[in-house]
C-alpha cells in the first residue's frame, strides 16, 4: 500500500480575532488581543491525538496556537493571502480609493490589483500543501480564514469563485478526512469547545 493510500485527517483552527478583524481590514502582521488570549487559555480544549501541529508564521496564528497549548511547527505555505498594498486598510477604504481594483479582485481569480497574490495563485499554494498531507495521520493547522476557505474549495472541487461564499469564523474548527483517494469535508466553522470528538 502506498503512503498516499493511508487514511489521514486535517483539523484547521482559524486564528483568534485581532483589531484588523474587528474593523474588517486587510491584516498586517498584528497580534491577537490580550482578552482573546485569555479566552483561549480558559477553554481548556483537548484535541484527539495528533501527529503534527503546524501554525502559519504570522503573530496571530502563532499566538493562537500557543494559547491553545501547542508547540507548533511553522509552515510558510499556511501564511495568509498576500494583500500587499491593501494591508492595514479596511475594505471600505480600498473600495473608496480603488473601486475598480476591488471589482477585479472579487470577479477575476487571476487578478491581483493590490500587487500581492491572486486567488488562483493562492489556491495553487494551498493545493500543494494539502497534497503533502496524505497518509500523515492527524494534522492540526492553526491558520487564517482565507487558507481554510481555500482548502474547503479545493476539497469540494468547487468553482474558484466559491472562495467568496464560505464563512470561517475566528477560533473555529474545520475538519478534512483523507479517504485514500481524495479529501472530504467532515465539518466546517464549528465552535471550539472543551473536548473535540
Amino acid at each position: 500500500m502506498k503512503e498516499t493510500d493511508l487514511l489521514g485527517r486535517i483539523t484547521f483552527v482559524s486564528h483568534a480575532p485581532t483589531a484588523a478583524v474587528r474593523r474588517a481590514a486587510f491584516s498586517l502582521n498584528e497580534p491577537i488581543e490580550q482578552r482573546e488570549i485569555e479566552k483561549l487559555e480558559s477553554i481548556g480544549w483537548t484535541p484527539p491525538r495528533l501527529s503534527k501541529v503546524y501554525a502559519a508564521p504570522e503573530q496571530r496564528t502563532m499566538q493562537t496556537a500557543k494559547a491553545l497549548g501547542f508547540d507548533s511547527l511553522l509552515s510558510e505555505e499556511l501564511r495568509d493571502l498576500d494583500y500587499s498594498s491593501w494591508r492595514g486598510k479596511s475594505l471600505d477604504e480600498v473600495q473608496f480609493t480603488d473601486p475598480d481594483g476591488v471589482r477585479q479582485w472579487l470577479t477575476n481569480i487571476d487578478a491581483a490589483p493590490h500587487g500581492g497574490e491572486s486567488i488562483a495563485n493562492f489556491l495553487d499554494r494551498i493545493e500543494s500543501w494539502l497534497a503533502g498531507q496524505h497518509g500523515l495521520g492527524h494534522t492540526l493547522a492553526v491558520t487564517h480564514p482565507a487558507v481554510i476557505r481555500a482548502a474547503v474549495v479545493l476539497t469540494l472541487q468547487a468553482p474558484a469563485q466559491s472562495f467568496w461564499r464560505i464563512n470561517i469564523p475566528p477560533v473555529s474548527l474545520t475538519d478534512l478526512r483523507w479517504s485514500g483517494r481524495f479529501w472530504t469535508l467532515r465539518s466546517s466553522g464549528c465552535t471550539l469547545s472543551r473536548r473535540e470528538k
